[in-house]
């Protein structure tokens, strides 16, 4: 499997695009939010022969979510996440006017995972990791095979997700954070929703908000 990793917004979100040798891809958070990120998530799609099957956020807060509508309408995809997350969807208008910020309203989820639920495509399994507390339903993605989880904004590297938004909690977060994330092997690398890539083992021996039972 291989992960095509985009900076995108003004949030400085992170987009990633998994694909394996079927060429069949997924899309995660597309924040793309102007013509030129379009076209740049575009480009990579293209130029690796990509066929684009799945639409997921791991959450939908607006920096998550604003490039959902170019996505589901260029590649007839509709919108997967937690059920837990269509109240954080809808107040997505509000949001992005108060933030002063473009937003084309996304599809409505119509498609739903549960913790444990397995997402598959191409020869690529993922397993689904309920794991809220940064918001109400958070959802990560966890690739035994490749050693990954696509982690949305739940573990930073040296940080955690702010808990101080709607649907948001500390104690919550953190219990996901070490019982989805911290039983995971320490070389787990984890693709997180702003900021570098960390590893498992790195934040359950130094990440300041929560540690790891040593």
């Amino acid at each position: 499997m291989d992960i095509a990793i985009f900076t995108f917004n003004d949030f400085s979100e992170n987009t990633y695009l998994l694909y394996d040798d079927s060429g069949e891809c997924i899309i995660f958070d597309p924040g793309c939010n102007n013509e030129e990120e379009r076209k740049t998530l575009v480009d990579v799609i293209e130029s690796n022969n990509l066929k684009p099957v799945k639409l997921i956020n791991t959450h939908c807060h607006i920096d998550h979510v604003l490039g959902n509508k170019f996505v589901a309408d260029k590649y007839n995809l509709p919108l997967i996440s937690h059920e837990g997350e269509k109240q954080v969807l809808a107040m997505q208008p509000q949001v992005s006017s108060m933030y002063g910020v473009a937003y084309d309203p996304s599809p409505e989820i119509t498609e739903t995972l549960e913790d444990g639920d397995i997402v598959k495509f191409g020869n690529t399994e993922l397993k689904v990791l309920f794991t809220p507390g940064h918001s109400p339903a958070s959802i990560s993605f966890y690739c035994e095979e490749a050693g990954v989880v696509i982690g949305g904004d739940v573990l930073f590297q040296g940080s955690i997700g702010r808990t101080d938004l709607p649907g948001g909690d500390f104690d919550t977060l953190a219990n996901s954070i070490r019982t989805k994330f911290y039983t995971l092997p320490d070389e787990t690398v984890v693709f997180c929703g702003h900021g570098p890539s960390t590893t498992v083992g790195e934040e359950k021996k130094n990440n300041p908000f929560v540690k790891g039972n040593n």
